[in-house]
């Protein structure tokens, strides 16, 4: 079986590569693609060398599926074509995820959402809102969702490979002047990601909000998100205040939660952070908990590996289940 990358050399197609390798035997060629300065260059994978070509109709054909993670403006040019000549999209950027007619999918909590393809494109989440969403959902299985207040404390790596160079330049002692960031961000944190709109709000923090509604299949929760970057290579963390329809007891949260497959739910005694869950693909939440004054509220603190479960590798499980139906 063949499946196709489009953007193989960045920091999340590299991840793809990764866990195309790990999770998906049944692959057994890759067709690795990239920009012009990446054109010509070889990849290693399963042991052989793969050279990086330029996007083309051909280069599609026999592939069963295309992981694209090259930006917005390729995808909208190139997942039609791709889609066209048979494979399966399944895109990480945000040009397609809230289209009505793609499926956005996270697939421990709506997996079956794939069999909708209306036009050969499946659509990932955004990072923060992939690692929310999984918990989130445990909590509305067992007793409904009103609310949702997040604060995200977003790693360098989520800008892409600009955002890693320019944190090493920084702590090296430089400063990149490619940087992605409005400031420096070594020893320092930025109250933004992305653009910032007219209303105040910046479009990460939009994202968070139009995708949480559609994925969990609720287009009038209340969402409202504040995004900040932060001096982490590796690994979003997530803090979030759920307002549920009804009561839930410490204890029934907590069994929700650590019944959500992918979800790793930690002893009160300890906390994961992003240094320690990086390079793996569960979602862990710790200090969850009782709001003092609200039964119906509960806290909790969330952390993943934003490159991983955060886009490859939630990109290659969606891939999984069109193979593997």
């Amino acid at each position: 079986m063949k499946v196709a990358v489009l953007g193989a050399t960045g920091a999340v197609g590299q991840t793809m590569l990764q866990v195309l390798a790990e999770r998906l035997p049944e692959v057994e060629e890759v067709v690795p693609m990239g920009s012009p300065r990446s054109v010509g260059k070889t990849l290693e994978w399963r042991g052989r060398e793969w050279r990086v070509t330029a996007p083309d109709p051909a280069a599609f054909r026999g592939c069963r599926v295309a992981l694209f993670s090259a930006g917005s403006q390729l995808s909208r040019e190139w997942a039609p074509v791709a889609a066209a000549a048979g494979a399966v999209v399944v895109d990480n950027s945000s040009a397609w995820r809230l289209d009505p007619d793609v499926p956005l999918v996270v697939p421990e909590v709506n997996g079956p959402r794939v069999a909708d393809l209306r036009n050969g494109i499946i659509a990932n989440p955004n990072c923060s809102t992939i690692q929310l969403v999984l918990p989130l959902e445990a909590l509305r299985r067992a007793a409904g969702v009103e609310q949702v207040v997040v604060s995200t404390y977003q790693s360098v790596s989520g800008a892409g490979r600009k955002g890693t160079r320019s944190y090493e330049s920084e702590l090296a002692g430089g400063r990149d002047p490619d940087s992605p960031f409005p400031g420096e961000i070594v020893g320092n944190v930025i109250p933004r990601i992305g653009p910032l709109r007219d209303d105040g709000w910046t479009e990460e923090e939009e994202k968070m909000r139009a995708e949480t509604r559609k994925i969990l299949g609720l287009p009038a929760l209340a969402v409202t998100a504040t995004c900040v970057r932060v001096p982490v290579a590796v690994g979003h963390a997530v803090v979030a205040m759920t307002v549920l329809e009804r009561p839930l007891s410490l204890g029934q949260a907590r069994a929700a939660i650590a019944g959500m497959p992918g979800v790793v739910l930690w002893d009160e005694a300890a906390d994961p952070l992003p240094r320690e869950v990086a390079g793996g693909d569960d979602v862990h939440v710790g200090r969850l908990r009782s709001d003092p004054d609200h039964p119906n509220v509960c806290h909790m603190w969330i952390v993943a590996d934003n490159l991983r479960k955060g886009a490859a590798t939630n990109a290659v499980q969606i891939a999984a289940l069109v193979i593997r139906g």
